[in-house]
C-alpha cells in the first residue's frame, strides 16, 4: 500500500518536474538566455501563506538555522530540479526489489 502511494507521488512529482522544465526551456528560447524559475518564486506566487506557515513551523520546531541558510537555498533551485530529485527519491523508496529465481536465491 505504502509503496502505491510513494511510486504515485514519483509519477506525480516526475511530471510537475517536467512540465516545469518544458516552461522554463520556453522562456529561456523566448529570451535567448537560462531562465530558471526558482520553487521559492512559484511558492510564493501560488499559496503565500502557506509559505509564511511553513517559515513560521520551521523556525519555530526545528531552528531557525534550517530555515534561512538551508531551506532558502533549497527552494531557490530551479523547480524542475527539486521536483526531479523528489521524484527520484519516491521512487526508491517506493521500488519493489525483484525476487530472486533458483533455489539458492535469498530471500
Amino acid at each position: 500500500m505504502f509503496r502505491f502511494m510513494f511510486r504515485a507521488l514519483a509519477v506525480a512529482a516526475l511530471a510537475l518536474a517536467v512540465i516545469s522544465a518544458v516552461l522554463d526551456a520556453a522562456r529561456s528560447i523566448g529570451a535567448s538566455k537560462f531562465i530558471a524559475t526558482p520553487l521559492l518564486g512559484i511558492w510564493a506566487s501560488a499559496s503565500p501563506q502557506t509559505l509564511a506557515d511553513a517559515k513560521a513551523l520551521t523556525t519555530h520546531y526545528i531552528s531557525a538555522v534550517a530555515w534561512d541558510p538551508v531551506l532558502i537555498w533549497v527552494l531557490g533551485q530551479p523547480a524542475w530540479l527539486i521536483l526531479a530529485v523528489l521524484a527520484l527519491l519516491f521512487y526508491a523508496v517506493g521500488h519493489r526489489r525483484e525476487r530472486g529465481f533458483g533455489r539458492f536465491a535469498a530471500n
